[in-house]
């Protein structure tokens, strides 16, 4: 009998996404129904991971009808240049943009995750840090929620939600501007640690 020196075994340690949640009305909804919370879940490398609403087209769902039907993608890669597994984030949302580090894409753009990322949509922020691992096949995720807004350790802006997804909140403006409807925020803010 022979096996392969590629395959991979269970010793190999799996690559992780730690995804932490953050929604300012979590506390009153059930969003996070549908989510393995507090468990790794192994996922194929060679298959993207979607989140969104719809629970058959998307590998993981927020039970939230403000969320598009497949909000967005995370597709593990490897480069020639490195023994990690990488990851890009894609928009998938065609009515909402998103903002990943202060960087805003549009529908169907994507980018590198770097191993420390804050991804918004709506009101929802994401903070997403990637774990390395030996294998190659396969990695995994884990999701917890977090009970304050993890923009403040990665010093994005945390103020106004993305406000074009329909999930803006006029408390969150003064009297003068909320009668104006939403304002686009300024999404550039790059911060230096």
């Amino acid at each position: 009998m022979s096996v392969s020196n590629t395959m991979e075994t269970e010793e190999d340690l799996l690559p992780c996404l730690h995804i932490k949640l953050y929604h300012p009305q979590q506390h009153c909804q059930a969003l996070y129904q549908l989510l393995p919370l507090g468990s790794r879940c192994k996922h194929s490398a060679d298959d993207p991971l979607r989140l969104g609403r719809d629970d058959r087209a998307c590998t993981f769902a927020l039970f939230d009808a403000r969320v598009s039907r497949k909000q967005l993608s995370l597709q593990a890669y490897r480069s020639p240049h490195s023994a990690d597994m990488l990851f890009t984030v894609q928009n998938l949302s065609q009515k909402s943009r998103m903002i990943v580090n202060g960087f805003e894409l549009d529908y169907l753009e994507k980018m590198d995750l770097p191993d420390k990322a804050l991804v918004r949509f709506g009101q929802y922020q994401l903070l997403i840090v990637r774990e390395s691992g030996e294998a190659k096949g396969s990695f995994e995720v884990e999701f917890e929620v977090l009970t304050v807004s993890p923009a403040r350790e990665t010093c994005a802006p945390a103020g106004a939600p993305v406000v074009d997804s329909g999930s803006w909140d006029p408390k969150s403006y003064s009297a003068e501007f909320g009668s104006h409807g939403p304002l686009e925020t300024d999404e550039t803010l790059i911060c230096y640690s």
